[in-house]
Protein backbone atom coordinates (compact mmCIF):
# COMPACT_ATOMS: atom_id res chain seq x y z
CA UNK A 1 0.00 0.00 0.00
CA UNK A 2 3.15 2.63 1.15
CA UNK A 3 4.23 2.10 -2.62
CA UNK A 4 0.98 2.26 -4.21
CA UNK A 5 0.90 5.75 -2.71
CA UNK A 6 3.91 6.56 -2.87
CA UNK A 7 3.59 6.01 -6.81
CA UNK A 8 0.66 8.27 -6.74
CA UNK A 9 2.46 11.21 -4.71
CA UNK A 10 5.05 10.84 -7.73
CA UNK A 11 2.11 10.77 -10.41
CA UNK A 12 0.37 13.97 -8.98
CA UNK A 13 3.21 16.06 -8.59
CA UNK A 14 4.68 15.49 -11.89
CA UNK A 15 1.24 15.96 -13.50
CA UNK A 16 0.70 19.10 -12.11
CA UNK A 17 4.33 20.29 -12.31
CA UNK A 18 4.19 19.56 -15.95
CA UNK A 19 0.53 21.31 -16.68
CA UNK A 20 2.12 24.16 -15.43
CA UNK A 21 5.00 24.36 -17.76
CA UNK A 22 3.02 23.46 -20.24
CA UNK A 23 0.68 25.97 -19.75
CA UNK A 24 3.15 29.01 -19.03
CA UNK A 25 4.96 28.49 -22.37
CA UNK A 26 2.13 27.38 -24.47
CA UNK A 27 1.35 29.56 -27.25
CA UNK A 28 -2.49 29.85 -28.94
CA UNK A 29 -2.84 29.25 -32.53
CA UNK A 30 -4.27 32.65 -33.41
CA UNK A 31 -5.12 34.18 -36.45
CA UNK A 32 -3.12 37.00 -37.02
CA UNK A 33 -4.24 39.69 -39.35
CA UNK A 34 -1.89 41.75 -41.10
CA UNK A 35 -3.45 44.09 -42.84
CA UNK A 36 -7.22 44.41 -42.77
CA UNK A 37 -7.28 46.93 -45.85
CA UNK A 38 -6.31 44.07 -48.03
CA UNK A 39 -9.63 42.03 -47.29
CA UNK A 40 -13.42 42.97 -48.00
CA UNK A 41 -15.36 44.17 -45.42
CA UNK A 42 -18.94 43.98 -45.71
CA UNK A 43 -21.20 45.81 -43.47
CA UNK A 44 -21.17 44.55 -40.09
CA UNK A 45 -24.43 44.26 -37.24
CA UNK A 46 -23.26 44.51 -33.45
CA UNK A 47 -25.58 42.65 -31.34
CA UNK A 48 -25.29 43.41 -27.66
CA UNK A 49 -27.69 42.42 -25.39
CA UNK A 50 -28.20 44.31 -22.34
CA UNK A 51 -29.52 43.90 -18.99
CA UNK A 52 -29.57 45.65 -15.37
CA UNK A 53 -26.84 48.58 -15.00
CA UNK A 54 -23.27 47.12 -14.79
CA UNK A 55 -20.35 49.31 -13.26
CA UNK A 56 -18.89 50.13 -16.59
CA UNK A 57 -21.55 49.72 -19.08
CA UNK A 58 -21.33 53.36 -20.07
CA UNK A 59 -17.90 52.62 -21.61
CA UNK A 60 -18.02 49.57 -22.60
CA UNK A 61 -21.00 50.59 -25.36
CA UNK A 62 -19.21 53.54 -26.02
CA UNK A 63 -15.95 52.15 -27.03
CA UNK A 64 -18.26 49.93 -29.69
CA UNK A 65 -19.22 53.35 -31.25
CA UNK A 66 -15.67 54.32 -31.67
CA UNK A 67 -14.79 51.85 -34.31
CA UNK A 68 -12.53 52.68 -37.41
CA UNK A 69 -14.82 50.10 -39.41
CA UNK A 70 -16.28 51.62 -42.52
CA UNK A 71 -19.92 50.68 -42.31
CA UNK A 72 -21.59 48.90 -38.84
CA UNK A 73 -24.84 49.27 -37.29
CA UNK A 74 -24.83 48.84 -33.73
CA UNK A 75 -27.92 46.77 -32.17
CA UNK A 76 -28.41 46.99 -28.26
CA UNK A 77 -31.37 45.40 -26.70
CA UNK A 78 -33.49 44.97 -23.33
CA UNK A 79 -36.62 42.88 -22.59
CA UNK A 80 -38.05 45.40 -19.91
CA UNK A 81 -38.40 48.78 -21.08
CA UNK A 82 -37.50 50.23 -17.73
CA UNK A 83 -34.04 48.55 -17.77
CA UNK A 84 -31.65 50.91 -17.03
CA UNK A 85 -29.35 50.22 -19.55
CA UNK A 86 -32.18 51.82 -21.84
CA UNK A 87 -30.87 55.19 -20.32
CA UNK A 88 -27.34 54.79 -21.34
CA UNK A 89 -27.86 53.33 -24.88
CA UNK A 90 -30.27 56.99 -25.06
CA UNK A 91 -27.04 58.89 -23.99
CA UNK A 92 -25.25 57.01 -26.58
CA UNK A 93 -27.69 57.65 -29.68
CA UNK A 94 -27.44 61.71 -28.01
CA UNK A 95 -23.38 61.58 -28.07
CA UNK A 96 -22.85 59.77 -31.25
CA UNK A 97 -25.55 60.43 -33.52
CA UNK A 98 -23.68 59.80 -36.84
CA UNK A 99 -23.66 56.30 -35.48
CA UNK A 100 -26.29 54.03 -36.37
CA UNK A 101 -27.31 53.18 -33.32
CA UNK A 102 -30.88 51.47 -32.28
CA UNK A 103 -32.71 50.27 -29.39
CA UNK A 104 -34.25 47.11 -29.29
CA UNK A 105 -37.06 46.62 -26.39
CA UNK A 106 -38.87 43.39 -26.76
CA UNK A 107 -39.86 41.06 -23.83
CA UNK A 108 -40.82 38.22 -26.16
CA UNK A 109 -39.52 34.65 -24.34
CA UNK A 110 -38.61 31.78 -26.97
CA UNK A 111 -36.74 29.52 -24.81
CA UNK A 112 -35.13 29.29 -21.46
CA UNK A 113 -31.46 31.29 -22.55
CA UNK A 114 -33.03 34.52 -21.77
CA UNK A 115 -30.04 36.69 -22.99
CA UNK A 116 -30.66 34.09 -26.86
CA UNK A 117 -34.25 35.38 -26.58
CA UNK A 118 -32.62 38.76 -26.57
CA UNK A 119 -30.61 38.10 -29.56
CA UNK A 120 -33.33 36.36 -31.45
CA UNK A 121 -35.31 39.56 -31.21
CA UNK A 122 -32.77 42.13 -32.00
CA UNK A 123 -31.55 39.72 -35.09
CA UNK A 124 -35.03 40.54 -36.81
CA UNK A 125 -33.40 44.19 -36.87
CA UNK A 126 -29.82 43.12 -38.42
CA UNK A 127 -29.21 44.64 -41.92
CA UNK A 128 -26.16 43.27 -42.67
CA UNK A 129 -24.14 39.85 -43.89
CA UNK A 130 -21.80 39.51 -41.11
CA UNK A 131 -22.79 39.78 -37.72
CA UNK A 132 -21.16 40.58 -34.12
CA UNK A 133 -21.92 39.67 -30.60
CA UNK A 134 -20.38 40.21 -27.16
CA UNK A 135 -21.31 40.20 -23.37
CA UNK A 136 -22.20 43.55 -22.26
CA UNK A 137 -19.48 44.17 -19.87
CA UNK A 138 -16.91 43.65 -22.51
CA UNK A 139 -14.85 47.05 -23.71
CA UNK A 140 -12.91 47.50 -27.14
CA UNK A 141 -10.29 48.80 -29.27
CA UNK A 142 -11.26 51.06 -31.89
CA UNK A 143 -9.74 48.25 -34.54
CA UNK A 144 -11.67 45.18 -32.91
CA UNK A 145 -14.56 45.40 -35.64
CA UNK A 146 -11.36 45.15 -38.22
CA UNK A 147 -9.70 42.60 -36.95
CA UNK A 148 -12.53 39.97 -35.66
CA UNK A 149 -14.33 40.54 -38.47
CA UNK A 150 -11.68 39.75 -41.49
CA UNK A 151 -11.69 35.97 -41.10
CA UNK A 152 -15.23 35.67 -42.17
CA UNK A 153 -14.02 36.88 -46.23
CA UNK A 154 -13.11 33.34 -45.77
CA UNK A 155 -15.72 31.09 -46.19
CA UNK A 156 -14.51 28.13 -44.78
CA UNK A 157 -14.57 29.83 -41.21
CA UNK A 158 -17.70 29.25 -38.98
CA UNK A 159 -17.35 31.65 -36.09
CA UNK A 160 -14.52 34.05 -34.79
CA UNK A 161 -13.70 34.54 -31.26
CA UNK A 162 -11.22 35.68 -29.43
CA UNK A 163 -9.56 35.70 -25.72
CA UNK A 164 -9.81 38.38 -22.89
CA UNK A 165 -8.38 39.72 -19.67
CA UNK A 166 -9.93 40.46 -16.14
CA UNK A 167 -10.38 44.26 -15.12
CA UNK A 168 -11.54 43.83 -11.33
CA UNK A 169 -12.98 46.38 -9.44
CA UNK A 170 -10.99 47.11 -6.55
CA UNK A 171 -12.06 44.61 -4.03
CA UNK A 172 -10.22 41.01 -2.95
CA UNK A 173 -12.77 39.06 -4.36
CA UNK A 174 -12.78 40.87 -7.61
CA UNK A 175 -9.07 40.48 -8.29
CA UNK A 176 -9.34 36.68 -6.87
CA UNK A 177 -12.40 36.89 -9.92
CA UNK A 178 -9.90 38.04 -12.11
CA UNK A 179 -7.05 35.68 -11.67
CA UNK A 180 -9.55 32.95 -12.45
CA UNK A 181 -9.62 34.12 -15.51
CA UNK A 182 -6.03 35.52 -16.49
CA UNK A 183 -4.18 32.70 -14.36
CA UNK A 184 -6.62 29.74 -14.94
CA UNK A 185 -8.84 30.11 -18.19
CA UNK A 186 -7.13 31.83 -20.48
CA UNK A 187 -4.08 29.31 -19.89
CA UNK A 188 -6.32 26.15 -20.01
CA UNK A 189 -7.48 27.87 -23.67
CA UNK A 190 -3.76 28.28 -24.65
CA UNK A 191 -2.96 24.51 -23.24
CA UNK A 192 -5.81 23.28 -25.82
CA UNK A 193 -5.56 25.44 -28.72
CA UNK A 194 -1.86 25.00 -29.00
CA UNK A 195 -2.52 21.13 -29.27
CA UNK A 196 -4.54 21.86 -32.16
CA UNK A 197 -8.25 22.06 -30.49
CA UNK A 198 -10.76 24.55 -31.69
CA UNK A 199 -13.87 23.25 -29.72
CA UNK A 200 -14.23 26.71 -27.73
CA UNK A 201 -16.56 30.06 -28.80
CA UNK A 202 -16.06 32.21 -26.26
CA UNK A 203 -19.50 35.19 -25.32
CA UNK A 204 -16.33 38.00 -24.88
CA UNK A 205 -16.89 38.23 -28.92
CA UNK A 206 -18.68 35.74 -31.69
CA UNK A 207 -17.93 36.72 -35.46
CA UNK A 208 -20.08 35.49 -38.12
CA UNK A 209 -21.55 35.58 -41.24
CA UNK A 210 -25.48 35.59 -41.57
CA UNK A 211 -25.60 32.39 -43.91
CA UNK A 212 -23.64 30.36 -41.40
CA UNK A 213 -25.78 31.36 -38.98
CA UNK A 214 -29.01 30.56 -40.97
CA UNK A 215 -27.58 27.27 -42.09
CA UNK A 216 -27.15 26.12 -37.93
CA UNK A 217 -31.57 27.46 -37.30
CA UNK A 218 -30.46 30.60 -36.68
CA UNK A 219 -29.95 31.59 -32.78
CA UNK A 220 -33.48 29.80 -31.94
CA UNK A 221 -30.62 26.62 -32.33
CA UNK A 222 -29.49 27.35 -28.87
CA UNK A 223 -32.31 28.99 -26.74
CA UNK A 224 -31.97 26.31 -24.94
CA UNK A 225 -28.37 26.50 -24.35
CA UNK A 226 -26.52 27.44 -21.20
CA UNK A 227 -23.13 28.12 -22.83
CA UNK A 228 -24.86 29.45 -26.14
CA UNK A 229 -21.29 30.85 -27.27
CA UNK A 230 -19.45 27.65 -27.17
CA UNK A 231 -22.99 26.08 -29.17
CA UNK A 232 -22.77 28.63 -31.95
CA UNK A 233 -19.03 27.51 -32.30
CA UNK A 234 -20.26 23.78 -32.17
CA UNK A 235 -22.83 23.89 -34.38
CA UNK A 236 -21.27 25.59 -36.92
CA UNK A 237 -17.95 23.56 -36.64
CA UNK A 238 -20.59 20.70 -37.18
CA UNK A 239 -21.08 22.28 -40.87
CA UNK A 240 -17.61 21.59 -41.36
CA UNK A 241 -16.28 25.41 -41.04
CA UNK A 242 -14.07 26.33 -39.18
CA UNK A 243 -13.40 28.19 -35.80
CA UNK A 244 -10.71 31.06 -35.59
CA UNK A 245 -9.06 32.51 -32.32
CA UNK A 246 -8.52 36.52 -33.33
CA UNK A 247 -5.40 37.35 -32.47
CA UNK A 248 -7.93 40.46 -30.07
CA UNK A 249 -7.61 40.58 -26.84
CA UNK A 250 -10.62 42.38 -25.18
CA UNK A 251 -11.01 43.54 -21.82
CA UNK A 252 -14.05 42.23 -19.10
CA UNK A 253 -15.17 43.66 -15.95
CA UNK A 254 -15.21 41.38 -12.87
CA UNK A 255 -16.89 43.17 -10.39
CA UNK A 256 -17.82 40.38 -7.16
CA UNK A 257 -17.79 42.55 -4.06
CA UNK A 258 -17.97 39.74 -2.21
CA UNK A 259 -17.42 35.76 -1.69
CA UNK A 260 -20.36 34.66 -2.46
CA UNK A 261 -21.13 36.59 -5.72
CA UNK A 262 -17.39 35.54 -6.72
CA UNK A 263 -17.96 31.02 -6.21
CA UNK A 264 -21.80 31.40 -7.60
CA UNK A 265 -20.29 32.76 -11.12
CA UNK A 266 -17.01 30.26 -10.75
CA UNK A 267 -19.31 27.79 -9.80
CA UNK A 268 -21.79 28.39 -13.19
CA UNK A 269 -18.38 28.39 -15.19
CA UNK A 270 -17.34 25.07 -13.83
CA UNK A 271 -20.32 23.33 -13.91
CA UNK A 272 -21.13 24.24 -17.33
CA UNK A 273 -17.80 23.22 -18.58
CA UNK A 274 -18.60 19.74 -16.45
CA UNK A 275 -21.94 19.59 -18.93
CA UNK A 276 -20.26 20.20 -21.65
CA UNK A 277 -17.31 18.25 -21.51
CA UNK A 278 -17.73 15.41 -18.37
CA UNK A 279 -14.53 13.86 -19.35
CA UNK A 280 -12.32 16.67 -19.36
CA UNK A 281 -13.76 17.89 -16.81
CA UNK A 282 -12.70 14.89 -14.77
CA UNK A 283 -9.36 15.19 -15.55
CA UNK A 284 -9.22 19.17 -14.91
CA UNK A 285 -7.72 18.88 -10.86
CA UNK A 286 -4.16 18.66 -12.92
CA UNK A 287 -4.67 22.89 -13.11
CA UNK A 288 -4.57 23.16 -9.46
CA UNK A 289 -0.87 23.23 -8.71
CA UNK A 290 -0.19 24.38 -4.89
CA UNK A 291 -3.04 21.83 -3.45
CA UNK A 292 -2.23 18.86 -5.78
CA UNK A 293 1.72 19.40 -5.34
CA UNK A 294 1.40 19.32 -1.59
CA UNK A 295 -0.80 16.52 -1.42
CA UNK A 296 1.59 14.70 -3.97
CA UNK A 297 4.73 15.91 -1.63
CA UNK A 298 2.66 14.26 1.68
CA UNK A 299 2.17 11.10 -0.17
CA UNK A 300 6.02 10.71 -1.76
CA UNK A 301 8.64 12.98 0.04
CA UNK A 302 11.37 12.16 -1.80
CA UNK A 303 13.89 14.57 -3.12
CA UNK A 304 12.84 14.01 -7.26
CA UNK A 305 9.42 14.75 -6.29
CA UNK A 306 10.18 17.96 -4.27
CA UNK A 307 12.16 19.17 -7.25
CA UNK A 308 9.05 18.29 -9.69
CA UNK A 309 7.12 20.52 -7.27
CA UNK A 310 9.62 22.96 -7.14
CA UNK A 311 9.28 23.21 -11.25
CA UNK A 312 4.94 23.32 -10.95
CA UNK A 313 5.42 26.06 -8.20
CA UNK A 314 7.90 28.15 -10.24
CA UNK A 315 5.98 27.93 -13.35
CA UNK A 316 2.67 28.66 -11.62
CA UNK A 317 3.75 31.71 -10.08
CA UNK A 318 5.32 33.15 -13.04
CA UNK A 319 2.19 32.95 -14.92
CA UNK A 320 1.28 36.35 -12.75
CA UNK A 321 4.01 37.95 -14.68
CA UNK A 322 3.32 36.96 -17.58
CA UNK A 323 2.04 39.47 -20.32
CA UNK A 324 -1.00 37.70 -22.20
CA UNK A 325 -0.73 40.16 -25.31
CA UNK A 326 0.74 43.72 -26.04
CA UNK A 327 -1.08 46.53 -24.44
CA UNK A 328 -2.56 44.20 -21.68
CA UNK A 329 -1.28 43.90 -18.33
CA UNK A 330 -0.32 40.95 -16.31
CA UNK A 331 -1.95 39.72 -13.86
CA UNK A 332 0.12 40.48 -10.22
CA UNK A 333 -1.07 39.11 -7.38
CA UNK A 334 1.26 36.13 -7.28
CA UNK A 335 0.78 36.14 -3.39
CA UNK A 336 -2.74 35.03 -4.13
CA UNK A 337 -1.70 32.03 -6.09
CA UNK A 338 -1.81 29.55 -3.30
CA UNK A 339 -5.41 30.50 -1.93
CA UNK A 340 -6.63 30.78 -5.86
CA UNK A 341 -5.50 27.23 -6.53
CA UNK A 342 -7.19 25.90 -3.50
CA UNK A 343 -10.75 27.40 -4.13
CA UNK A 344 -10.16 26.53 -7.91
CA UNK A 345 -10.46 22.40 -6.12
CA UNK A 346 -13.01 23.57 -3.80
CA UNK A 347 -15.15 24.80 -6.91
CA UNK A 348 -14.10 21.92 -8.95
CA UNK A 349 -15.41 19.59 -6.43
CA UNK A 350 -18.14 20.90 -5.45
CA UNK A 351 -20.06 21.55 -9.09
CA UNK A 352 -19.98 18.04 -9.67
CA UNK A 353 -23.36 18.36 -7.19
CA UNK A 354 -24.70 21.50 -9.41
CA UNK A 355 -27.87 20.34 -11.02
CA UNK A 356 -28.73 23.90 -11.50
CA UNK A 357 -26.99 27.59 -11.20
CA UNK A 358 -27.64 30.85 -10.92
CA UNK A 359 -27.62 33.22 -13.67
CA UNK A 360 -28.55 36.90 -13.22
CA UNK A 361 -30.86 36.11 -10.80
CA UNK A 362 -32.34 33.33 -12.20
CA UNK A 363 -32.11 29.73 -11.71
CA UNK A 364 -31.16 27.03 -14.61
CA UNK A 365 -30.94 24.09 -15.25
CA UNK A 366 -26.89 23.01 -15.74
CA UNK A 367 -28.63 20.06 -18.29
CA UNK A 368 -29.54 21.80 -22.16
CA UNK A 369 -32.76 20.71 -23.17
CA UNK A 370 -32.10 21.74 -26.66
CA UNK A 371 -35.10 20.29 -28.25
CA UNK A 372 -37.46 21.80 -25.87
CA UNK A 373 -40.76 23.96 -26.53
CA UNK A 374 -40.35 27.61 -27.76
CA UNK A 375 -41.91 29.44 -24.99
Amino acid sequence: MSSLLMWLGKALTFSAAAYAFIALVARARIHMLSDSRAVKLLPVTVLKPLCGLEPRLAENLASLCEQTYPHYQLLFGVRDPHDPAVRVVERLQAIYPHRNIELIVDSRVHGSNFKVSNLINMAEHARHPWIVLADSDIEVQPDYLEKVAAPLADVSVGIVTCLYHGRPLNTFWARMGALFIDTWFVPSVRVVSAFGSTSFGFGSTIALRADALVAIGGFEAVRNRLADDFWLGELTRAQGLKTVLSEVWVTTDVTEVDFAAMWSRERRWMSTIRALNPFGYAFTFVTFTFPLVAVGLLLAPSEINLGAALVGIVARLAMHSRVPASGRPAPGNAQYAPLRDVLLLLTWMTAFLDTTVKWRERTVQVQDDPAGPMS
